[in-house]
C-alpha cells in the first residue's frame, strides 16, 4: 500500500508498551511518516514476525550477539507448533549427539530439567539419562506444551530485563511499508485492544506459520505444488497447483479416567464427520474416523489400535502411546490420574479448505470446522471406538482443556504444515535431498543428500506429505540426512527481509523433510546470526554468499556458535 497513506491513516496508543519496554514515544525514523503525540515508533535492530521455533531461535541468536530486538506473536504462547500448535517434536533418531544446533539441544535439555525442579518425579525418572515425561514412541522428550512455553520465557527473560528484548503478545502484523527492495516498518495492531505500533529496524524476519509477511511486503513467493516439468522432481505431480497445501490439524489433550463418564456434549458437525469418506485421487481407505487409514507409504489400508490405559497392541501402533506426553509412571503415585496424550492422528486432519491466503473470515470458518472434526473425533473415541472386549467407546476419557491453556480444550492455533514459500536464490528441491531421487542421479544405492557449499545448518525428517486440500493421499518416502543451504533462506529481489520457519525456498515436496521443529530452530539460529554478520561487515545478505571469503568467515562464524553445517562423514 502507499507508504504515506499507511503511516498517516494509522493512530497509535501504545504508551503502556512503550513504558514497559524502555522504548520511548520518539520521532519516527520512516520518511514520511508524521510525528504526533500519539505515534510511538518501536525501534530495533531486527523485527521479528512470529513466535514460533524459528522466530525465538533467530531472536536468541540476535541477542546473544548484542542485537536488539523485537518479537511478535499472535497468540499469548511463544514456541509455536512445540506449544501453541501442540505437536510434541518430530525430530530424528540421532538428535541427542547431533544433527542440530547446540542451542536447540541446551532448550531440549532445560525441559528436561524444569521437569526435573518442579515435578515429583519418581526417583528412576529423575536419574534417567534423558527423561521422556510421556515416553511418547514420536520422540525422546515428549513433554507439555505449557513447558516449552515456559522455559522459552525463562531463557529470554535476561534480555527482557535488560530491555534489549520487546516482546508482543497477542499482535499481528497488518501491514508494510516498502521501498523498492527494501522493508522500512511494520504495522502491528494489538489483538485485545485494537491499538496500533509501528515496526522500524534495519531488518525484518517473517517467522510466521503461513509466510504472512511475503504477501504484504511484495516479496516474491510460491505456493501449493510446482509441476514436475518445473521442478523435474520424481514425486511432483504432472500439473501445477497452487491451492494444493497440505492438511492441517487442530490438536487437543486427553486423559483416561476409568470408571467415570466424561462424554461430551454431541458437537454440532458430529454426524457430518462420522460419515464423511474422504475422495482422494488415490483412495483413502474408507471413513475418516475409523481406525483404519491409508499407509502413508502404500496407500494401502492400514490399522491403528487405541486403548487408553496405553497397552501394547502387538505390531498394531497403539495410538494412545503416539504422542503421549505424560506417562503417569513417571510421577509419584497419584500425581496424575492418567495418562496424558495428543491427538493428532490421521483422522482429525482437515483438508476441507485451504488456509494459505484465506481471508480472516474464511481462516475463522476453516479452523472452527477443524476444531468441530476434532471434537468429532472425541466423541467418537468417548461412544463408539471399537473395543477389544468387544464394545464401543471409551467414557473415561477427559478433555484435558488446561493442558492447551483454553476455554475449548483445542489448540491455540492450527498445526500448520505448509506455507508461502519464497521464490528463493537457490531452492532445495528432491534431487537434492530425496533418496530414490538421488540414487537415479548418481547411480548408487548407498547414498548422501547434496554438498551445498554454502551450508548454514542440518537436518533430517523423512519427506512426509500428509493428504492435502485438492484430493491428494498421503506423499511419504524417505530422504537424506541433509543441509541447510544459505541461499534457500534468500528472497531474489528484497534485501533486508529474511524467513525463519516453513517459508524458506524448498519446494511442495522437500516442505515436507525441512519443516519439523529442529529444522525451523536451526533456520532462524542461521538467520539472526546473518542479520548480525550483515550489520557487522556493512553488506546485505546475498552479498555475504556471493563473495567467497565472506561465506566462509560467516560459516565460521555460525560454528562457533554451535551450528552444524555438516553431517559426520561417517
Amino acid at each position: 500500500m502507499n507508504r504515506r497513506n499507511f503511516i498517516e491513516n494509522i493512530t497509535l496508543t501504545g504508551t503502556a508498551i512503550a513504558a514497559a519496554t524502555g522504548f520511548a514515544s520518539a520521532q519516527p525514523q520512516v520518511e514520511g511518516m508524521k510525528s504526533t503525540a500519539q505515534k510511538t515508533d518501536i525501534q530495533a535492530d531486527v523485527v521479528i514476525a512470529g513466535g514460533g521455533l524459528g522466530g525465538c531461535a533467530c531472536a536468541f541468536a540476535a541477542l546473544r550477539n548484542g542485537l536488539s530486538v523485537i518479537m511478535t506473536e499472535q497468540t499469548d504462547w511463544i514456541g509455536g507448533q512445540l506449544s501453541q500448535q501442540g505437536v510434541p517434536p518430530d525430530e530424528h533418531d540421532w538428535i541427542e549427539t547431533h544433527g542440530a544446533t547446540g542451542l536447540y539441544r541446551d532448550f531440549r535439555n532445560a525441559i528436561r530439567q524444569y521437569y526435573i525442579r518442579n515435578y515429583p518425579l519418581t526417583e528412576s525418572a529423575k536419574t534417567r539419562k534423558n527423561l521422556n515425561p510421556g515416553d511418547g514412541s514420536v520422540s525422546k522428550l515428549c513433554h507439555e506444551p505449557r513447558v516449552a512455553v515456559a522455559v522459552l520465557q525463562e531463557m529470554f527473560a535476561p534480555y527482557i530485563s535488560a530491555g534489549k528484548l520487546t516482546l508482543l503478545l497477542e499482535h499481528k502484523i497488518k501491514a508494510a511499508v516498502v521501498d523498492g527492495n527494501q522493508v522500512r516498518a511494520l504495522n502491528a495492531i494489538d489483538l485485545k485492544t485494537s491499538s496500533e505500533f509501528v515496526l522500524t529496524a534495519p531488518y525484518f524476519v517473517d517467522a510466521t506459520e503461513m509466510g504472512e509477511l511475503l504477501p504484504m511486503t511484495g516479496t516474491e513467493f510460491v505456493t501449493g505444488a510446482e509441476s514436475k516439468s518445473e521442478t523435474q522432481e520424481l514425486h511432483a505431480p504432472e500439473k501445477a497447483n497452487p491451492n494444493n497445501n497440505q492438511a492441517f490439524t487442530v490438536c487437543f489433550a486427553i486423559d483416561y479416567v476409568p470408571g467415570e463418564n466424561h462424554v461430551i456434549e454431541k458437537p454440532r458437525d458430529y454426524d457430518f464427520w462420522r460419515n464423511f469418506a474422504p475422495k482422494m485421487t488415490k483412495p483413502w481407505s474408507g471413513k475418516l474416523l475409523d481406525l483404519s487409514y491409508s499407509n502413508p507409504k502404500t496407500l494401502e489400508p492400514k490399522l491403528l489400535g487405541f486403548h487408553p490405559e496405553g497397552i501394547m497392541m502387538g505390531q498394531t501402533l497403539n495410538l494412545w502411546n503416539y504422542r503421549r506426553i505424560i506417562n503417569k509412571q513417571n510421577f509419584k503415585s497419584g500425581f496424575y490420574r492418567g495418562d496424558i496424550t495428543i491427538v493428532n492422528w490421521p483422522q482429525n486432519d482437515y483438508f476441507l479448505g485451504n488456509l494459505i491466503g484465506a481471508s480472516e473470515k474464511d481462516f475463522k470458518k476453516h479452523f472452527e470446522a477443524g476444531k468441530q472434526l476434532s471434537l468429532s473425533l472425541l466423541y467418537w473415541l468417548q461412544t463408539q471406538a471399537p473395543r477389544p472386549d468387544g464394545g464401543k467407546g471409551w467414557p473415561g476419557i477427559r478433555l484435558r482443556k488446561d493442558i492447551m491453556g483454553t476455554q475449548d480444550g483445542m489448540a491455540k492455533y492450527p498445526y500448520i504444515r505448509e506455507s508461502r514459500r519464497i521464490k528463493a536464490v537457490f531452492t532445495v528441491k528432491e534431487e537434492h535431498v530425496g533418496a530414490e531421487n538421488r540414487a537415479l542421479i548418481t547411480g548408487k544405492k548407498d547414498n548422501a543428500a547434496a554438498e551445498f557449499y554454502d551450508s548454514v545448518g542440518v537436518g533430517y525428517y523423512h519427506i512426509d506429505l500428509h493428504p492435502s486440500t485438492e484430493a491428494d493421499n498421503y506423499i511419504d518416502f524417505g530422504s537424506l540426512p541433509f543441509q541447510i543451504p544459505l541461499g534457500a533462506l534468500l528472497p531474489r529481489r528484497m534485501e533486508n527481509i529474511l524467513p525463519a520457519n516453513k517459508n524458506i525456498g524448498t519446494t511442495h515436496i522437500t516442505n515436507g523433510c525441512y519443516r519439523l521443529h529442529p529444522v525451523e530452530w536451526s533456520i532462524g539460529e542461521s538467520v539472526g546470526m546473518l542479520i548480525k554478520y550483515s550489520l557487522e561487515k556493512k553488506m546485505i545478505p546475498k552479498a555475504v554468499r556471493e563473495k567467497e571469503s565472506a561465506l566462509k568467515e560467516f560459516q565460521s562464524f555460525i560454528r562457533t556458535q554451535g551450528i552444524e553445517t555438516q553431517w559426520p562423514k561417517n
